[in-house]
């Protein structure tokens, strides 16, 4: 069963789904994962707007979620990752967080195919080039995985730390 998260436009998907390998539907056979509370958002080329409302949704997804401060991180993090595929792609990206017992994932898909790195900001460049110093600070773990044309970037954050 999926339920639209409040507050997040349409595009905004938070419930379950179960798939095999083949990506075909099988009743009865769920899995922990399955039943994980997701957030699922396409994400519109170039459209900063959906920076804060995918904040808001995150929010509401992980409003019970972790140690204190663990949900804002997840709002800092996933900001950085969209505004990424906003900023420096050319088409539409797909943002998924899962929540599990473990922990969160966010995945933010997009169709280029160049890898983003970290890199130190300079001086002249002002608030530009720090996303993916933080995500590397912040994030437990995270990486860049090459998907079809494009790539997905990728973090988790466990409930429990601190």
């Amino acid at each position: 069963m999926e339920r639209q998260a409040r507050g997040s436009g349409p595009t905004a998907v938070a419930g379950t789904s179960a798939t095999r390998g083949t990506g075909e539907k099988t009743a009865g056979d769920v899995t922990e994962q399955d039943r994980a509370p997701q957030l699922r958002r396409r994400l519109g080329r170039a459209d900063l707007r959906a920076v804060p409302e995918t904040r808001r949704a995150l929010r509401e997804l992980l409003r019970d979620w972790g140690r204190p401060g663990r949900s804002e991180t997840a709002e800092l993090l996933t900001s950085e990752l969209v505004t990424n595929a906003l900023v420096h792609t050319d088409d539409d990206a797909l943002l998924t967080a899962t929540v599990s017992a473990s922990g969160l994932r966010v995945e933010v898909r997009d169709s280029a195919a160049h890898r983003p790195r970290p890199r130190v900001p300079t001086a002249d460049e002002a608030t530009h080039g720090r996303g993916l110093v933080l995500v590397e600070s912040l994030a437990d773990t995270w990486g860049v995985r090459a998907q079809g044309g494009g790539k997905v970037v990728w973090f988790e954050l466990g409930a429990g730390a601190a």
